[in-house]
């Protein structure tokens, strides 16, 4: 995959720098390089101005030793902060130490007496407790006092591996190198960064190609190449036929559903509903088939057109042996399916004959709630949220979208790809039943489901942030031919 918006976590990237310093990179040209890279994102935003650089014991404290000795020069009033004991420090923290020519304070809230600007160069990535001490007292005083803290690598007390926080406070600026961290983009990591620069330090991209990264941050690099394209030979069959489970009495879902579904791409859609549905789907839709089900077997009938070539159910479906019999047809079919809403929660209360089922394509689009009744059903729904969509997505054989406002879309090989242009108007009912039809639309060109369900995602957050305030879900269908269009141009 696309190595620019991999996420490295701290054993990758620690991989990452030993590798290069394999190729001749320095550990001491690594940090004056990081050190350089935080001054000048400093110095590009704000006028001279008091600084206090809180230094730690570690790597992070070596990139702040150089930052404060950068903006000295530059005759900005720097004011630096250690903690622990100054003797105590090792590799590149004490060779920057001792090129810092001021004086050298013990970290605590009252070297922020007079600052402007804060730089939190306590611990960055590799902290894996919980933040305490002078530490957290003195970046608790900078958040009361809405200072503007500039964090190196992550905020001291965020856990760059997950997006959990353990006593960081709220940054308007992150530095961070070579490539972001999960924790980047994770809630509620995502939150406290702020703005996020990722700096180039001099260790080259080729060190990838060992360190096989394995997560990204969702972008059309990753996917807009598998992007189904229009020909001039396609007609409405090869552009892919898709299927519909609609309900009665709620009808609405399946509706936007498959709308989305055809401003996607697909060539058909049809909708196969209750004969007593009939009039309601037949008057709200034109270009959409409708099939009425009169008879018990007329579903299964429905499935023998081989012409249908990726199918949903859930949207509206109902939670009933009738829904959980039709999950059962279509995983049976052996096409691309896609299950969301009440598909999922129709096997709260047996998951695991869900996941034997699954034995083809299938992409499952849980929320938070579907997802701990299928996969936390023993009450243990610790962990976070990528190793938790992994995990599922690994038991079930089936690419997992946990939505949120951090979606992360995860396979069952291990990749995953964490969401982060999802805009907070998303949170609207019926926005995951349009997501749900431009995943089938995409399925239904024959994409492949771990790309297709990221490109889904990525369409649906670029379409709401596209229309701003006042998003109700049945505007999202017609706003994705402007996000296709601008994809069609970069492809």
């Amino acid at each position: 995959m696309n190595s620019r918006t991999a996420l490295l976590d701290v054993r990758q990237m620690h991989e990452a720098e030993r590798l290069a310093v394999g190729t001749g990179v320095s550990e001491t040209g690594v940090t004056e390089n990081a050190g350089a890279a935080v001054a000048r994102e400093i110095v590009r935003r704000w006028p001279p101005r008091a600084v206090t650089v809180l230094c730690g014991p570690g790597r992070n404290g070596g990139d702040g030793f150089v930052v404060a000795r950068l903006l000295a020069e530059a005759d900005w009033p720097v004011r630096v902060a250690l903690l622990g004991p100054r003797d105590r420090l090792a590799g590149e923290a004490q060779h920057n130490a001792g090129r810092w020519r001021g004086t050298v304070e013990p970290l605590s809230p009252d070297v922020l007496d007079g600052a402007d600007l804060v730089v939190d160069a306590i611990f960055g990535a590799g902290l894996d407790r919980p933040l305490n001490g002078p530490a957290a007292a003195t970046l608790a005083r900078s958040a009361s006092e809405g200072l503007p803290i500039i964090a190196i690598d992550v905020p001291s007390g965020l856990m760059s591996d997950t997006g959990e926080a353990a006593g960081a406070v709220a940054t308007v600026l992150t530095v961070t190198f070579f490539r972001k961290r999960p924790g980047h983009v994770l809630l509620p990591g995502r939150s406290l960064c702020g703005e996020v620069v990722v700096a180039g330090v001099g260790i080259p991209s080729s060190v990838l190609e060992r360190v096989a990264p394995d997560t990204f941050e969702n972008d059309p690099g990753l996917w807009i190449s598998d992007l189904p394209r229009r020909r001039d030979s396609d007609d409405k069959y090869t552009r892919g036929h898709a299927l519909i489970s609609g309900g009665y009495p709620v009808t609405g879902a399946a509706r936007m559903a498959a709308r989305a579904a055809a401003r996607a791409g697909a060539g058909l859609v049809t909708i196969a509903v209750p004969e007593i549905a009939l009039p309601i789907y037949a008057a709200a839709l034109t270009s959409i088939m409708v099939q009425p089900l009169a008879a018990p077997d007329d579903f299964d009938r429905l499935l023998d057109d081989r012409r249908i070539s990726a199918l949903l159910i859930g949207p509206g479906a109902g939670t009933g042996e009738q829904t959980r019999a039709r999950v059962l047809a279509m995983l049976g079919s052996g096409r691309p399916t896609v299950l969301d809403a009440d598909a999922l929660t129709a096997f709260r209360d047996d998951p695991p004959s869900l996941d034997r089922a699954i034995v083809g394509p299938c992409i499952l689009t849980p929320h938070e709630g579907e997802f701990r009744r299928l996969f936390d059903s023993s009450g243990d729904s610790s962990g976070d949220k990528l190793t938790r969509t992994r995990a599922a997505a690994r038991r079930s054989g089936a690419v997992v979208v946990l939505k949120g406002s951090d979606t992360v879309i995860a396979a069952p090989d291990g990749r995953a790809i964490v969401n982060s242009n999802a805009p907070p108007t998303l949170a609207t009912a019926g926005s995951g039943d349009v997501l749900s039809g431009i995943v089938l639309g995409l399925l239904a060109n024959k994409m492949d489901p771990f790309l297709a369900a990221a490109a889904a995602v990525w369409i649906h957050g670029a379409a709401a942030a596209a229309f701003g305030p006042g998003l109700m879900a049945e505007d999202l269908p017609d706003l994705l031919p402007n996000v296709l269009r601008s994809l069609d141009s970069r492809g």
